[in-house]
Formats: structure tokens, C-alpha cells, sequence
């Protein structure tokens, strides 16, 4: 049976600042605390085509994969998925924002599926996903709130 995760945080800064700091690709390494680096591929209009490169993990493989990237501003939404599957047979990601009372929701829906040959099955992807999108959300909404309050401060 396919994945499926769903994770959300509410980050006390403007919608514009969320937005431009988590679409910002090329600083993803600073952003998220799992990526070593990202190489821009292509760029077509609103759609991004990248290979991102992750620091080894604790059996010291290094995972890099290629992914497409298309933002719509207007209706604050994100679709992407990977070119290069790797160790998935899919995996389709949305992020989505929102305006609330105080700062902005981001949030992030995966869909996928394992290959039957991957190092792990659905289930265990899924409570990996979860685990590190709660570490790697809670990482940004400090660095964007950090930036938001230096603004104001400026």
C-alpha cells in the first residue's frame, strides 16, 4: 500500500518572507539541516529541475536524486517529484500555504511508494518521513522567524 504523510507548522512571519526563504533552492543546504547541496539543472518558467545531494547518513551513503519543481504563487502551492526515484517507484510532494493570525501554515503532503528491492518498506518510509519532516520544519520556522524578527528589528 502507498505512503502517505501530511505534515504542517504554523511560522510567525508574512507569507511573502515563508515563501520566498522555503523557494529558495539553491540555500536549501542552509535551510534544511539533511542537504549537502543542490545543483540547478534547469529552470522553465515556474518549473525547477534539481539534483540534491545529501550529507551520509549513518552507514555514510551519500542519497542524491533529481527532482521537478513547479511553484504557483498565486495560489501559494508547490507540486514536485522525484525524476530519479531511487529506492522509490514514486514520490509526489505538495506544499501548500496559508495565511493564518499569526504568521503563515506550511504545509507538506508526500505520496509515494517503495520498490519492492528498497532498504525499506512503505510503513517504515513513512514513519522516517514523518519523524524528519517534524526536525526539518521546526529547523526553518526558526530561521525564518529569526529573519523575520531581524527585519523588523532593522
Amino acid at each position: 500500500m502507498p505512503g502517505h504523510t501530511d505534515n504542517e507548522i504554523t511560522i510567525a512571519a508574512p507569507m511573502d518572507l515563508v515563501w520566498d526563504m522555503t523557494n529558495d533552492i539553491e540555500n536549501w543546504p542552509d535551510l534544511f539541516s539533511e542537504y549537502a547541496s543542490v545543483e540547478v539543472l534547469r529552470r522553465e518558467g515556474d518549473t525547477t529541475t534539481f539534483r540534491l545531494t545529501m550529507h551520509p547518513d549513518e552507514n555514510g551513503k551519500v542519497w542524491s536524486w533529481v527532482s521537478e519543481r513547479e511553484t504557483a504563487r498565486d495560489v501559494h502551492t508547490v507540486w514536485a517529484r522525484r525524476v530519479e526515484t531511487g529506492p522509490f517507484a514514486f514520490m509526489n510532494i505538495r506544499w501548500e500555504y496559508d495565511e493564518m493570525p499569526k504568521g503563515t501554515r506550511m504545509r507538506w503532503t508526500q505520496d509515494f511508494e517503495m520498490r519492492p528491492d528498497a532498504p525499506i518498506d512503505d510503513a517504515g518510509m513513512t514513519d522516517l518521513i514523518n519523524r524528519n519532516s517534524k526536525i526539518q520544519m521546526e529547523l526553518i520556522r526558526e530561521k525564518i522567524e529569526q529573519r523575520a524578527r531581524a527585519t523588523v528589528e532593522a
